[in-house]
């Protein structure tokens, strides 16, 4: 076997063994997720928070992505400054996975609604770890 004909060969198992092991989660797909941290409707825009998904994501059948996955998130907007005051809004930013963090986006975000989450007082909300959150993707995510 030449030295050529040894490489495209390599070349072409490493493509078929990619293909087999990666995925796309489809744009739209719903991720439901357990909060790890506690977040506050007057935390500073920007500061992120934990979570975990709550349940597998499966594409065709198979599971791509399991319940405890550890996930990342950021505060969109918040009730910190008392002039510019919205209600809290979260998205998730990231993924972690085999170490390595994987940027994602969700559209719609998690919005503070009348009573949607536990533990208001004063004007406070208060997410309390343990809470679970669903999220769209905005695009699809290739894994």
């Amino acid at each position: 076997m030449t030295k050529k004909t040894f490489i495209l060969i390599a070349i072409a198992s490493c493509a078929w063994i990619a293909a087999c092991l990666g995925a796309t989660i489809p744009a739209g797909t719903t991720l439901v997720v357990q909060t790890i941290d506690a977040i506050s409707s007057r935390a500073v825009v920007g500061r992120t928070f934990t979570a975990r998904l709550d349940q597998d994501v499966a594409v065709n059948g198979k599971v791509v992505l399991r319940a405890g996955t550890k996930v990342l998130g950021k505060i969109e907007a918040s009730r910190a400054n008392p002039r510019n005051s919205k209600p809290l809004t979260v998205n998730l930013t990231g993924l972690s996975i085999n170490g390595r963090t994987v940027p994602i986006k969700t559209v719609g975000g998690v919005r503070e609604e009348r009573g949607a989450f536990y533990g208001a007082s004063a004007g406070t909300t208060l997410v309390q770890p343990g809470t679970k959150m669903q999220f769209r993707l905005a695009g699809p995510l290739n894994l």
